[in-house]
């Protein structure tokens, strides 16, 4: 499968960064949009946006219109608000440089819209429109433009709404130009979302994101060559979950083995087992410290026990011992990692049975430490010729991939991923599910996913789920990957019993049975 299935290309999905926006907006002007036209559509769009949301408006509204096109959508808004009766004003901190913007900007004072000569009040309870300057902002701004809007922000005096970018952070890399940058309550993403507002950076100065449509047609969005795609919990009503054949046994519906815990981390391998057992896998074998081995019967019934991991003294698991006595062709998805800690000698040993196993090799946690402190480092993987999916947060990947560097942690996955021909999920408030070709970034998800176990529990039932989806379909893509990680931290933002991962289990269990009912009837 070459095209992506999921989710679809359009406004609403694709990331770009400034300069694919400003591609595309000149497309379309060279094809007979006017300028104007566009402002106008822009401005008009978010007019309506703000006439849903009257309690914003209510004390009146003073729009900051900056010296070029983002100014000048700001003052479409400021005509549109005015002529609904809403007391509007305009301050103009920078001289207008576009003939477009200046042209609105003498409609407004010839219609009655007030034009500030001096700073407005931050004590004030109006409503302020960011409209600086939006994405292409390249440089340092104004401070005392930027303290002044965070007085008012911090003060709670009114909202802050800030029109494509707030001013002062960078569209491409999410982070300040200097020391800060517009805090808003809103940020209003004009056509397609830039890649900076979505990052981890950004999170304390976007506020809620919103998106703007202003009709970018699809023949146009089909042409960005860079395919990064915005994922929310919306999506996950588009996920449809292959559906094996009824007569399938049990070894049709996804053999999954799970090599996890060591005395020193008994519950890591608890949980990898429960999210396998949440993913509806078939078939679940575990290798597992003799700590675990001993009692898992009794809480996990339906899990084959393959072999044991002895421990060492410092209570890290060996795997060797026990990979040597297993057919590992007997499974389609393998995980290894969670909780087994960090023995060198132990992995110079193993590495080899897992490089030749040819299914779905996932990587979590510890064997990804393991791989970072090897003599082969994170050439393991081009070693490795099978498909491989790995899982680290940023400490873990920094370790990994010393010599990868990027403006974003977008950037970051999606290089290794390319450099190293491998699914990467990069873990944070907005993780990142990246490969060769594409990148999910997944966004506005629950904080309740960033806590202990819950890695442990996604690591089981990213191996469980691919385990089945393999019997449907041999070569999954990873969309499916982004499709797991979205569908755990949706479980976890809907458990009502608490947000610890065993719970969060139990909740993701009913979520995989629903879609799959819901996809048969």
């Amino acid at each position: 499968m070459n095209e992506i299935v999921w989710p679809t290309i359009d406004s609403k999905h694709l990331i770009v960064d400034s300069k694919q926006m400003l591609i595309v907006e000149k497309e379309m002007f060279s094809d007979g949009m006017p300028q104007e036209a566009l402002m106008e559509k822009a401005g008009i769009q978010i007019s309506r946006w703000l006439l849903k949301k009257k309690p914003l408006l209510k004390n009146g509204i003073t729009v900051f219109i900056g010296p070029g096109h983002n100014g000048g959508d700001g003052a479409v808004i400021a005509r549109e608000l005015f002529l609904k009766g809403f007391y509007v004003q305009v301050w103009c901190p920078f001289p207008i440089k576009k003939t477009l913007t200046n042209d609105h900007l003498h409609y407004l004072t010839s219609i009655g819209v007030t034009k500030l000569v001096e700073p407005p009040d931050a004590n004030r309870k109006d409503l302020w429109i960011d409209a600086v300057f939006g994405n292409n902002q390249t440089r340092k701004v104004d401070d005392k433009l930027i303290k002044l809007f965070n007085q008012k922000f911090h003060k709670k005096s009114g909202k802050v709404i800030s029109i494509d970018i707030p001013t002062g952070l960078c569209p491409d890399k999410g982070e300040p130009f200097l020391e800060d940058a517009v805090k808003a309550d809103y940020t209003l993403a004009i056509g397609l979302y830039k890649i900076g507002l979505t990052q981890d950076s950004a999170l304390p100065f976007i506020g809620e994101l919103h998106h703007i449509d202003i009709g970018i047609p699809t023949s146009k969005l089909s042409k960005v060559e860079k395919r990064i795609f915005k994922v929310t919990y919306k999506d996950i009503k588009n996920i449809d979950l292959p559906s094996l054949p009824k007569n399938s046994n049990k070894y049709q519906r996804g053999r999954t083995l799970i090599i996890s815990g060591s005395e020193k981390y008994p519950g890591a391998a608890y949980l990898a087992l429960k999210g396998a057992i949440s993913s509806g896998a078939g078939f679940i074998s575990a290798v597992l410290p003799e700590i675990v081995a001993e009692s898992i019967w009794q809480v996990a019934p339906e899990i084959v026990l393959k072999e044991t991991m002895q421990s060492k003294q410092n209570g890290n698991a060996s795997l060797f011992s026990a990979l040597k006595n297993i057919n590992l062709s007997a499974y389609d998805s393998l995980v290894v990692g969670p909780g087994i800690g960090i023995d060198n000698d132990d992995w110079q040993k193993s590495k080899d049975y897992l490089m030749a196993f040819g299914g779905l090799l996932i990587l979590d946690a510890d064997a990804l430490n393991r791989i970072s402190e090897s003599k082969l480092g994170a050439n393991f993987f081009l070693e490795r010729k099978f498909k491989t999916w790995i899982t680290p947060h940023s400490k873990e990947f920094q370790r990994l991939f010393p010599n990868i560097t990027s403006d974003t942690k977008l950037g970051l996955a999606h290089f290794a991923a390319k450099e190293f021909n491998i699914s990467i999920l990069l873990k944070g408030a907005n993780s990142i599910v990246a490969d060769n070709k594409r990148v999910w970034q997944l966004f506005g998800t629950d904080s309740q996913t960033a806590r202990a176990g819950l890695g442990d529990l996604l690591s089981g039932f990213i191996a469980g789920s691919s385990a089945i989806d393999l019997n449907f379909c041999r070569n999954i893509t990873t969309d499916f990957f982004a499709k797991y990680v979205l569908l755990h931290s949706f479980a976890a933002s809907k458990c009502k019993k608490g947000s610890n991962a065993s719970a969060i289990g139990d909740e993701l269990s009913k979520l995989i049975r629903n879609i799959k009912t819901r996809q048969i009837s």
